[in-house]
């Protein structure tokens, strides 16, 4: 009993000491992060010179600050870098080293040569020598000039979905967008696997795989905007199949997009389910960064949120990634193949790698952080146009805190928000079968 009074002040004092110890290990860690992120910035400068040469093919990094290379341009030009995020840039990410002038003096060359939003348009849509070439991850090149998204589809009657019409009866189409890092296969392999016959009757799904991720294309002359992905779905299924109307189901970073497209076509939309969507209750300058620092702040734990901070800060660590796991994909499934004595490997292990940095990087600043400009204006439009909102989120999501949801619900009201217990950023998403999808 004596030391039962000790007993609180000793367990603040613990958690303290702990929060103390786990940013100073932090900041020594993210310090020397920042180093050699400078110091490959310089590498990589050289690497692409030697193998993609000056030819227009090569493209300088984000390390320098943002810069008006449009000034003065059309208004397409004026629009398209209206889209791209802050948080691109070097100087929202902010370097310590480079701050210091590290990279100083490789800074007249890059000024010399075209500003990345201007020269982006004239590359080829090949691969980087950084990045896989083999024939799965080329395969959308043989499409020539007509770029369309990998779409899986599961309808009662090809010709009867697309009319709407089945016996008799409406056929609702259910569009389904994946999150980061992922494709079509989250949805195939969870959801469209496990529906009911009287569903499968019911609804046509159509499940894509994202501009730059899965089978669809990875051109390296896209800079992976919203619009840039809402175009696409269109083009790729909206147009195609004559959707009319749909509902649309979307998981993290998807939810961004099918916001965005739910906006475009209020009164085509049915409905919007959204899975842990990445919101920040924030809009216009600094809402991109905001979103930096609320989804991937650099934090050493939890170490999904970790791997989140290194990929999103440090563009040429991030490419290192890239070229280590995605470039050498097949080593790798050959190497788990082996270890598990499995033919086929897991979805999620095989969508880890089906992408390029260049689509990685890209759709994460500019759809993620950048969306969060505009994330509250598409909720307002579907507000105004009654369009019914749910949004579903496992209370043990490491990934995308819960406040997310909390502030959307706070802010509108009308969106119907359920906390699923014991499910975490994945695993919330097996509750969708389990009754409606809509």
């Amino acid at each position: 009993m004596i030391f039962a009074p000790l007993s609180i002040p000793m367990a603040k004092w613990t958690k303290q000491s702990a929060q103390l110890l786990h940013g100073l290990l932090s900041f020594i860690v993210f310090t020397a992060l920042d180093f050699m992120d400078c110091v490959f910035c310089i590498i990589f400068a050289y690497l692409d010179e030697f193998f993609e040469g000056n030819n227009g093919v090569s493209a300088p990094c984000y390390c320098l600050k943002k810069r008006g290379v449009n000034e003065g341009g059309d208004a397409d030009n004026c629009e398209r870098e209206s889209q791209l995020s802050e948080t691109l840039y070097g100087d929202c990410r902010r370097n310590v080293f480079r701050e210091l002038g590290l990279q100083r003096r490789f800074e007249k060359s890059k000024d010399k040569r075209v500003g990345f939003e201007s020269e982006v348009g004239k590359r080829e849509k090949g691969n980087r020598w950084s990045d896989c070439g083999c024939q799965s991850c080329v395969s959308w090149m043989k499409d020539g000039g007509d770029l369309r998204l990998h779409a899986v589809v599961q309808a009662p009657d090809w010709t009867q979905a697309r009319d709407g019409n089945l016996e008799g009866k409406s056929i609702e189409n259910v569009v389904f967008l994946h999150g980061f890092i992922s494709s079509s296969s989250f949805w195939t392999e969870t959801v469209f696997c496990n529906l009911s016959e009287q569903a499968k009757q019911k609804y046509s799904l159509f499940a894509v795989d994202l501009l730059g991720f899965g089978r669809s294309p990875k051109p390296r002359s896209c800079l992976y905007t919203l619009r840039d992905h809402v175009e696409m779905i269109e083009k790729s299924v909206i147009f195609p199949f004559e959707l009319n109307s749909f509902h649309l189901v979307a998981h993290s970073m998807g939810s961004i997009v099918a916001l965005a497209l739910a906006a475009k076509y209020p009164e085509a939309v049915k409905s919007v389910t959204l899975i842990a969507p990445p919101y920040v209750a924030s809009s216009g300058d600094g809402a991109s960064s905001l979103a930096l620092e609320k989804l991937a702040g650099k934090k050493l734990w939890p170490p999904l949120l970790f791997g989140a901070s290194f990929m999103s800060w440090y563009e040429h660590l991030g490419r290192i990634v890239c070229f280590i796991i995605c470039r050498s994909h097949r080593i790798w499934e050959s190497f788990l193949r082996v270890l598990t004595w499995r033919r086929d490997l897991h979805f999620m292990i095989t969508d880890l790698t089906r992408h390029t940095h260049h689509s990685a990087w890209h759709t994460m600043h500019n759809v993620i952080c950048g969306g969060a400009r505009f994330t509250d204006e598409f909720l307002e439009i579907l507000s105004k146009m009654r369009v019914r909102i749910k949004l579903i989120q496992g209370n043990e999501d490491q990934l995308v805190p819960l406040e997310c949801s909390y502030s959307i619900k706070k802010r509108f009201p009308e969106v119907d928000v359920k906390i699923i217990s014991g499910t975490d950023h994945m695993t919330v998403v097996l509750f969708l079968y389990q009754g409606r999808i809509t």
